[in-house]
């Protein structure tokens, strides 16, 4: 999970033509870009790129805590939390904001972030199964001692 939202961190998320060939909108995890003509409108979108690290950091410290599956589980709901936020971030920056460029019938094109972070909230969801079984089987083991 921690690799793929490193993906998503320096990977493009979203792009979009315009009706001219060079009119570019593009959503990275910092900034947000309109590119039309000579002139490109840069908004800096860095909590996106916050919330992502913050992901990765929470990720690789909740594996870090394998002798304590509750706190792994605990890490798995806030990382969760975070991923919807980070996902909602996402559309909202793609289909409500980008739409206003260009074509507003066009939704653009998502790119590998975007595909990334998806992937992250899958591997979260079967990071916080595998938790809670291992945990189910533990203390079965216990029961029969």
């Amino acid at each position: 999970m921690a690799v793929a939202m490193g993906v998503a961190l320096v990977n493009p998320i979203w792009e979009k033509s315009g009706v001219n060939p060079s009119d570019m909108a593009r959503l990275t995890a910092l900034e947000y870009s309109q590119k039309t003509g000579v002139s490109t409108a840069i908004t800096p979108v860095w909590y996106l790129g916050l919330l992502i690290l913050a992901v990765v950091v929470i990720a690789i410290y909740a594996i870090m805590q394998y002798r304590n599956r509750l706190r792994q589980t605990l890490f798995c709901a806030i990382n969760s939390m975070l991923l919807t936020a980070v996902m909602g971030i996402t559309l909202y920056m793609t289909l409500y904001k980008g739409k206003d460029f260009g074509s507003p019938s066009d939704q653009g094109t998502f790119l590998f972030g975007f595909y990334s972070i998806i992937a992250a909230l899958i591997l979260n969801t079967l990071a916080n199964r595998a938790i809670r079984r291992d945990e189910r089987k533990v203390r079965e083991s216990e029961r029969f001692r």
